[in-house]
């Protein structure tokens, strides 16, 4: 769940790739990075913690060129904690090229044992985004017949890249002295939106980033998505093409995406995140009033910020009293991607404060977008009682998170996850509710995809169903136990 931008211009794009990075913050807060060139100069600065920490003054200064590329980490691959492990990456050959990455790649054992028994490449970090660059190095190499570099060559090596790698990934790269690259995986998994804007000198700019806020809050028009399995290519003269580089191709955006993951004032594949979370309050209200007693709930209250939707919509529809108890410290991240469990607990009552005047001898429903490992919903439930709620019902926008998920978001082991191998009143007890009510399955996609034209959605954490069908259990053993390890 990265958050990458990338930019070709007749201007300076190291203020623009800043600014984006600033509004998609809330995908990552581990560490950023941002990478410029100047002609066939990489410029690149990369650090721990959040963007406004990250840059000074000087280390924009630094930044030049036209052409640029940005990153802001969730870690999901690599150890959490390691700078050489942030974005972005860079390999001197062919031409030089650095690369962005937001997603996850699943067969990363296969690809490190080829690079290193075929391609004789060198990997210096455990990085699934170093491992996608030199796939993508190497691929490239191979096309290569003589000084130039054009379009067909790229897309073809994407081809390879995609009859290769395995897994979700939406990855922009830079190649020195040619221009931006951007491409999907076939299943569209991870969003990447394209747009662009005409400067005051009559050139075009292009913008590629993980989300379209990116695009209205800048002031870019947003042209489309990139398609799953799609490649597009901007020269540095602002010329774009673009190829479908994937023979199978399939449209099946992740789920968490509109449940959590991005800003409610983003559009992804047709589909506003805004609206998607309003469905789904509307959907979760019916199984409240199927589940629970008439009267049983004298207020409804969402955990800020984004259940809001979900919540509002519950209370109008059960036509119970909308009421805000839960004030949030802003200057706190988003505690489900801080890596290590300590860390989340510890943020929570940071993060969250109870009003007791809201709470005093109320009958409580309290609305989250979902619940993963049950720490965050267990300390709220908890602060809702000493705030002297009376009863407390837990009710959650999204079906119970039973199986890892293996495309992009920190959930790869089972016993990290409150609703694994656990019934619902089991769950209820575990983090001391009353009363605990999920969204079901079904309600879940037909609440997100409704009035587009998506047909289906990467769910695996609900399910167990993997799309890209290579996910064995072996993998998800393995993958277990090296987070574990």
């Amino acid at each position: 769940m990265c958050g990458i931008v990338g930019i070709v211009s007749a201007e300076p794009v190291n203020q623009s790739i800043y600014d984006s990075l600033l509004l998609l913050q809330h995908r990552g807060q581990d560490s950023t990075g941002i990478a410029t060139a100047e002609g066939n100069m990489f410029h690149m600065h990369k650090a721990r913690g959040q963007v406004r920490e990250a840059f000074r003054t000087r280390d924009m200064r630094s930044l030049l060129g036209t052409m640029g590329l940005g990153h802001v980490r969730y870690a999901t691959q690599g150890k959490a904690s390691a700078e050489q492990e942030a974005q972005p990456f860079y390999v001197n050959a062919p031409y030089g090229i650095i690369l962005v990455h937001n997603g996850n790649l699943t067969n990363t054992r296969e690809l490190t044992r080829e690079l290193f028994d075929i391609d004789r490449r060198h990997l210096n970090t455990t990085s699934d985004t170093e491992l996608l660059l030199n796939i993508l190095a190497n691929e490239l190499q191979q096309q290569v017949t003589g000084v130039a570099l054009d379009p067909d060559q790229i897309f073809t090596a994407v081809e390879r890249v995609h009859e290769r790698v395995e897994g979700s990934y939406a990855t922009i790269a830079m190649i020195a002295g040619h221009g931006l690259l951007a491409f999907r995986d076939p299943y569209g998994i991870r969003p990447l939106t394209l747009g662009r804007r005409m400067l005051e000198n009559g050139s075009t700019e292009w913008v590629v980033a993980s989300e379209s806020l990116v695009m209205e809050s800048l002031g870019y028009e947003i042209v489309r998505d990139v398609e799953p399995g799609e490649a597009v290519f901007v020269a540095m003269d602002g010329e774009m093409v673009s190829r479908q580089c994937a023979p199978r191709h399939s449209l099946i955006p992740c789920s968490f995406e509109y449940v959590y993951l991005a800003r409610p004032d983003s559009v992804m594949s047709g589909i506003s995140v805004y609206e998607a979370r309003l469905r789904l309050g509307n959907r979760l209200a019916d199984t409240v009033a199927r589940y629970t007693p008439m009267g049983d709930i004298d207020v409804v209250m969402p955990i800020p910020d984004s259940s809001r939707p979900a919540a509002m919509q519950v209370a109008q529809k059960l036509g119970v009293e909308y009421r805000e108890g839960f004030y949030k410290n802003r200057y706190v991240g988003r505690t489900f991607i801080m890596p290590g469990q300590a860390a989340r607990k510890k943020s929570v009552r940071q993060k969250l404060n109870a009003m007791s005047t809201e709470f005093k001898g109320k009958n409580i429903l309290i609305v989250d977008d979902s619940i993963v490992r049950g720490t965050t919903s267990k300390e709220i439930v908890e602060m809702a009682r000493q705030a002297g709620a009376n009863k407390v019902t837990f009710a959650s926008a999204a079906p119970p998170v039973r199986f890892p998920h293996v495309y992009g978001i920190n959930m790869p082991s089972r016993h990290e996850l409150v609703a694994h191998d656990r019934k619902i009143p089991e769950i209820a007890a575990a983090l001391g509710a009353d009363n605990l009510i999920y969204q079901e399955v079904a309600d879940l996609e037909a609440a997100i995809i409704e009035g587009s034209s998506v047909e289906s959605l990467e769910m695996s954490c609900f399910t167990g169903e993997y799309v890209t069908g290579t996910v064995t259990p072996e993998y998800l053993a393995w993958v277990e136990a090296n987070q574990l390890s």
